[in-house]
């Protein structure tokens, strides 16, 4: 599973599903659980967790939609903020 071994190129978002694979990959690599990012983010646990599962949530779909429309795609890269 891509998720689950080293990522060295950026995640391309096309899905909720490649959404989700990015998020707890680099959820992951940061050492921490989903409970500790939802406490850090003001997110609830099982929306992350849902978003990490692929679960097309509403802000997901607008999301995606607006993109395809726009002719692009997201891309997920690690910062050095």
């Amino acid at each position: 599973m891509l998720g689950m071994k080293t990522q060295k190129q950026p995640f391309r978002v096309y899905t909720p599903e490649s959404l989700g694979v990015a998020i707890r990959h680099y959820r992951q690599e940061a050492g921490l659980s989903q409970a500790d990012l939802a406490d850090r983010t003001g997110l609830n646990r099982t929306y992350l967790s849902d978003l990490e599962r692929g679960h097309e949530t509403e802000q997901v779909k607008r999301i995606l939609r607006l993109l395809k429309q726009l002719g692009v795609r997201m891309t997920l890269d690690k910062a050095d903020w």
